[in-house]
């Protein structure tokens, strides 16, 4: 059998394990270009850990000095400016920065090959769809690895910076002295960071909420108030720093997606209509 599957052959003559083995071939192909990404990060260490990884580490992250020029753009002085974090990382296990190093490695690959496990999703739902449907959600790649991407670049550069620097730098006592293992901070890095790039997925959630009739533009519209105090309570959640602006910051972007949704839906609700 080729490798590629057999993606050709009309799906409405397929049974049940013809439709598994072409799902077969679809997950297979997605695990190889995970794979191959996932070693050529593995390859360059220091990029992915010192660059990107412990890049909000460092004072001079690009995110601090915007952040800085803007606050004296406002006339705030350096309030909004991030000092030097008074933290150490630690290793605590023997085989932690081996298994830490393959399964960013790993992570990384998953998202740098996000383009391309949509576009696997998207080949095989596409045969089952009728033409109006198929038209309907022409751009679903391009649109879903996007928004995808998008997230991770606000995440890491808005959300992650402000957190490690709040939560690495705060001392409830000055008799404790901050020692975070590596394990805590890539979690917290990444944990946040593909969080974000799946919440920016929300208009796609709502196109297709909308089109099998669960939620539409009223709806949204009727409960927008709801929505903001959700959103303003989520950036509370996201910053943990207390400073209004850090919330803003994260709030803003997620309130304009919210609209953008609220604008899916009424595209979502023409297109059944017609």
């Amino acid at each position: 059998m080729a490798l590629f599957g057999n993606s050709n052959k009309d799906k409405k003559d397929m049974s049940f394990l013809d439709h598994i083995e072409v799902l077969r071939w679809h997950l297979v192909r997605s695990a190889i270009v995970v794979l191959v990404l996932a070693v050529v990060l593995f390859c360059y260490n220091n990029i992915v850990f010192d660059v990107i990884i412990f890049g909000p580490k460092q004072p001079d992250f690009i995110s601090y000095r915007v952040l800085c020029k803007i606050g004296h753009f406002m006339h705030l002085g350096n309030n909004m400016c991030i000092g030097q974090a008074h933290y150490e990382l630690i290793n605590l296990e023997l085989s932690g920065q081996f298994t830490t190093h393959i399964w960013i490695s790993l992570v990384g690959g998953i998202v740098l090959a996000t383009p391309y496990l949509v576009w696997e999703l998207w080949r095989f739902i596409k045969p089952a769809l009728k033409m109006k449907e198929k038209t309907a959600a022409r751009g679903f790649v391009f649109y879903a690895s996007l928004l995808f991407i998008c997230g991770i670049l606000f995440s890491y550069f808005v959300i992650v910076p402000m957190t490690v620097s709040f939560l690495g730098s705060y001392q409830m006592s000055t008799l404790v002295e901050n020692r975070i293992s590596m394990d805590s901070y890539i979690s917290l890095v990444t944990t946040l960071t593909l969080a974000m790039g799946l919440v920016f997925e929300l208009p796609i959630l709502v196109y297709f909420l909308t089109k099998i009739g669960l939620l539409g533009a009223k709806f949204m519209r009727t409960y927008r108030k709801h929505a903001i105090v959700v959103i303003l309570i989520v950036a509370a959640f996201i910053t943990p720093s207390p400073d209004i602006t850090s919330q803003m910051l994260v709030a803003t972007p997620l309130f304009f997606l919210y609209e953008i949704s609220i604008l899916v839906a009424k595209r979502a609700e023409r297109q059944k209509a017609s």
